[in-house]
């Protein structure tokens, strides 16, 4: 109970702006209970889906500051501009490390829907742990 409980806390703060190697923490903790495979697969997806729909809150929140068009910054400019043409599916990439949480910023700076953005970020978050599941226990 105690290493479900670390990787899900692990996982959260992984995905939140706070940095963390929440895929680590997994194949450290797989390796001391390899039985407890998809237990550490959901506690790892919960934590990571959770801390970015933090990341996704606070956008929602920075938007009250500032309009996304208010920005100069040419790397936050591309960014917008990224999101803006692959829509609610650049969701998908949210696993990715340093932009999966810009992704997720701007989808709540941007108001995407909160269910379909949930469902996406979820996606994209269990196939990336399924994989070093798989990889894992393969090895």
């Amino acid at each position: 109970m105690t290493s479900l409980w670390m990787m899900f806390s692990g996982a959260f703060l992984a995905a939140t702006l706070l940095p963390g190697g929440s895929e680590v923490l997994l194949v450290a903790l797989l390796n001391d209970a390899p039985s407890m495979w998809w237990q550490l697969l959901l506690m790892a997806t919960l934590g990571n889906t959770l801390g970015a729909m933090t990341s996704y809150g606070l956008g929602r929140a920075g938007r009250l500051a500032k309009n996304p068009q208010d920005i100069q910054s040419k790397s936050h400019q591309t960014a917008l501009v990224w999101v803006e043409r692959y829509g609610i599916w650049a969701l998908l990439l949210s696993w990715l490390p340093l932009i999966g949480d810009v992704l997720c910023l701007l989808a709540g700076w941007l108001k995407w829907p909160l269910m379909a953005s949930t469902l996406l970020i979820f996606i994209g978050k269990i196939l990336r742990y399924s994989v070093i599941v798989f990889i894992f226990m393969s090895v």
